[in-house]
């Protein structure tokens, strides 16, 4: 089995508030930055490897686990290893929704559908998907839908935001006059007033 607890190992990741990236082995592209994790590509592989900031070892192991309980459902990504601050699962090609709204790409009723389907299966093995947003939701370079960062699938409250997502797109986005590239500003601004639920939604 490749080593990639060394990989994961390689990866320095200063105590600091802002979790600074200080070095990382030059087989690893980094292709991602998110609240808990920095996510890189290894090089020559369709895998990527998230390695978690040093207070969110708790939050790696419990990923670990909802990837493990998903496995066999098409729309999430394989696990291939895990450790106590990292995961190793599939590098998915594609673009997020947001890169599709930024872009212009129109994202269809049938890809909703799509989602909502691959939600559904989750919720039939036991999770409760939560923390649904545009930037976890990608369509991949063969148009299938993938959902990644998985690690709050297993909280107990109710997360209304995909259910949100799409009332926005049943109410306005689809609408032939509603553009289909949005500034990334824009919507960068649109979520930070929808979480202090300044919204009417």
């Amino acid at each position: 089995m490749p080593q990639y607890d060394k990989l994961a190992q390689s990866v320095k990741i200063a105590n600091d508030k802002n979790h600074t990236l200080m070095a990382a082995d030059d087989s690893l592209s980094l292709i991602g930055t998110g609240r808990s994790a920095y996510v890189f590509r290894i090089q020559n592989t369709n895998l990527a490897l998230k390695v978690f900031f040093p207070t969110y070892t708790q939050t790696a192991k419990i990923e670990a686990d909802i990837y493990r309980t998903v496995q066999n459902i098409e729309y999430y990504p394989t696990l291939y290893d895990a450790g106590d601050d990292y995961l190793v699962i599939d590098y998915i090609d594609g673009r997020t929704l947001f890169e599709h709204l930024t872009i212009g790409i129109p994202v269809t009723e049938e890809k909703i559908k799509e989602i909502d389907h691959a939600l559904n299966l989750a919720r039939k093995v036991g999770l409760n998907p939560s923390d649904i947003h545009l930037r976890n939701i990608l369509i991949t370079s063969q148009k299938k839908v993938k959902i990644i960062d998985l690690a709050r699938f297993r909280q107990t409250k109710s997360c209304k935001q995909w259910h949100d997502l799409k009332r926005v797109f049943h109410l306005f986005y689809r609408r032939p006059y509603f553009p289909k590239r949005i500034p990334t500003f824009i919507l960068n601004s649109i979520a930070a007033i929808y979480k202090k639920r300044f919204l009417p939604i």
